[in-house]
């Protein structure tokens, strides 16, 4: 969530700033809301100060032994105008926090300007795509024909973009899971398991809600949303809370399946696993101080980044522009794997800087040496989405009988170096 201060002060670097998103926030409305509020705040502190006032006259006309009637009723009837004037004011503070909450993040002044992803930048590639002596396959017609991906009996179970891992790709799923949760132990993450449901406060700490409930699976009987990504639950750990400087930074990892109903998404990747509604991800999260934030992006990049290094699969790194950003992003890299079978590079992980906007939202502090309140920065970052991970492996690990090899990161953690048909 952005400052109120920023609106009162700056509403026009707001504008630009929404614009460059291709947005249009509800400012005006939300600084009449805090103009009303602000106004409605100083009447209960008058209307609480001319009480006061006759109350120190009542003592002193009950003290002198002469009556004090009219002014009595004065003050029961100023308390009834207080207690009318503060219900006014918190219902306007709720109204104008509630539009806050509807406005996205400040790009920051490096994100290049576009109004898609059409127009993000590619900063750099790594690794060269091999070239194959025949024709490879997408990874959908690789696992039906190994018998490893079944996608009828997962629609049957669950309905369309749903689907069953069988064998050595249920198998290999795991192996990556295990490969990349210990790949993030050793660059200084602390692994968590945190719950799979949470409730509408965790989300709207991190911008989830009120603006995408739409993209979100609800329980409704318990109130409480299945997480689209372990980055809500991580970086919500210690919403409320006051830390130390010196605790931080914080990194954090975990594994979660992640549960989305992409909403808007209709005709995109819809075959294959990669645009499922129930997921495997490892997430890693980093809360920081305010001053090194970009530094920790670049960091975090570089972590997602040897996942893939360590599989030898090529990708590049692509720098989104301002209209592309998430809601609570300020700079996001996205990795971008390249994809044998359909000779294309698709995004695997997503980094970003949501510097104080999810801190804000969430009214997660620290106490600095100065002994003063500061809200942290967070980022986080996809080291990987694991079902794409594992297309990504099927196609480019695949042989021309239609086997497919065991990158060799991953063979000690499976009992076999290569998939072949049964």
């Amino acid at each position: 969530m952005l400052d109120i201060k920023m609106f009162r002060e700056n509403s026009e670097l707001i504008e630009k700033a929404m614009k460059s998103r291709w947005q249009n926030p509800p400012t005006k409305e939300i600084l009449e809301l805090d103009k009303e509020w602000r106004a409605s705040l100083r009447e209960t502190d008058e209307l609480r100060h001319k009480r006061n006032e006759i109350s120190l006259k009542v003592a002193q006309l009950l003290k002198e032994g002469k009556g004090a009637e009219k002014l009595k009723e004065e003050s029961a009837r100023i308390k009834r105008e207080i207690e009318e004037s503060e219900e006014k004011t918190k219902e306007l503070k709720e109204k104008r926090d509630n539009l806050l909450l509807y406005v996205p993040n400040i790009p920051h002044s490096s994100v290049p300007q576009g109004k898609d992803e059409s127009e993000n930048v590619v900063v750099r590639k790594i690794g060269e795509p091999k070239k194959f002596d025949f024709a490879p396959k997408a990874h959908w017609e690789l696992g039906e024909k190994l018998g490893i991906l079944d996608f009828e009996r997962g629609a049957k179970l669950a309905g369309a973009r749903f689907t069953v891992l069988k064998r050595e790709a249920a198998q290999l799923e795991r192996a990556l899971v295990n490969f990349m949760l210990d790949l993030a132990h050793t660059e200084g993450y602390a692994e968590i398991a945190p719950p799979y449901m949470v409730n509408r406060k965790t989300m709207t700490g991190t911008g989830q809600l009120p603006k995408f409930a739409e993209d979100l699976y609800l329980c409704e009987r318990d109130d409480l949303f299945l997480i689209p990504t372990a980055e809500v639950p991580l970086t919500n750990l210690f919403a409320g809370e006051t830390l130390e400087e010196k605790e931080l930074p914080i990194y954090l990892t975990a594994y979660t399946p992640c549960f989305r109903r992409e909403a808007g998404s209709h005709g995109k990747d819809t075959r294959g696993i990669i645009r499922q509604h129930q997921f495997d991800k490892v997430e890693l999260v980093k809360i920081v101080k305010p001053e090194n934030s970009y530094k920790e992006l670049e960091a975090l990049v570089k972590d997602a980044g040897k996942v893939l290094e360590k599989l030898g699969l090529p990708y590049r790194v692509v720098e989104l522009c301002a209209g592309d950003l998430g809601f609570s992003a300020s700079k996001t890299y996205d990795l971008e794997v390249w994809m044998a079978g359909q000779s294309k590079y698709k995004e695997i992980s997503s980094c970003s800087n949501c510097e104080s906007f999810q801190a804000r939202r969430m009214f997660m502090r620290y106490h600095t040496a100065g002994n003063n309140f500061e809200f942290p920065h967070t980022l986080n970052g996809s080291a990987l989405a694991v079902g794409r991970t594992l297309a990504a492996i099927m196609e480019y690990y695949q042989q021309k009988d239609g086997s497919i090899v065991v990158p060799e990161a991953l063979r000690k953690y499976v009992n076999f170096e290569k998939i072949s048909v049964k």
